[in-house]
């Protein structure tokens, strides 16, 4: 396969259903509790404090079930859902963020946003499914490709801060990097 003249190997990934437990080095599911619930850990643990939180409706259009771009978010926790509780998809890399005076020899970038990471493996990319009335909050610095999904378009809840996709938003090239574009096989 070719994409912009870069010779890729296609990597297909087998998405797990996202549950608390299956997704916990990632962030978190959150499901719906009784409304008289007090907070807990059952309740997303965000952290919103770098800024003015922004919460809206996101439509999304022809997002094929692929994927050779990753992103992370260095500053804010991000909840994301889909509205109706339509089954979607997520690829995701656990967080990479690192202190470069602590870590030496490893494949150091420093992002255009400041802070420091080391790219994702290719071989530690998972897929998760998201069904049902549930959403997912992921962790400061966790790469995510997505939301993924085979209709036409859905809506989804976005929480994150008004500016994270201008001042908080580092993405990794699979294609670039290490010749790889992502399928979920599902």
């Amino acid at each position: 396969m070719e994409s912009d003249g870069v010779k890729t190997s296609v990597v297909k990934v087998k998405p797990i259903e996202a549950t608390p437990e299956s997704f916990k080095e990632f962030g978190q599911v959150i499901e719906a509790s009784p409304d008289s619930q007090e907070f807990g850990p059952r309740d997303a643990h965000l952290d919103l404090t770098r800024g003015i939180p922004r919460f809206y409706i996101m439509q999304l259009k022809d997002r094929s079930l692929g994927f050779s771009k990753i992103t992370h978010h260095a500053n804010v926790t991000q909840c994301l859902g889909s509205i109706g509780g339509n089954v979607w998809y997520l690829g995701v890399s656990k967080p990479s963020i690192v202190d470069p005076t602590d870590i030496k020899g490893a494949d150091i970038v420093q992002s255009h946003c400041g802070h420091f990471y080391v790219p994702p493996a290719v071989d530690e990319v998972q897929a998760f499914r998201i069904s049902g009335p549930k959403f997912i909050k992921l962790n400061h610095g966790t790469w995510h490709a997505g939301p993924l999904f085979a209709d036409d378009k859905m809506d989804f809840y976005n929480l994150e801060l008004n500016n994270t996709n201008v001042v908080d938003h580092t993405t990794h090239d699979f294609i670039k990097k290490n010749g790889v574009v992502f399928v979920l096989d599902d």
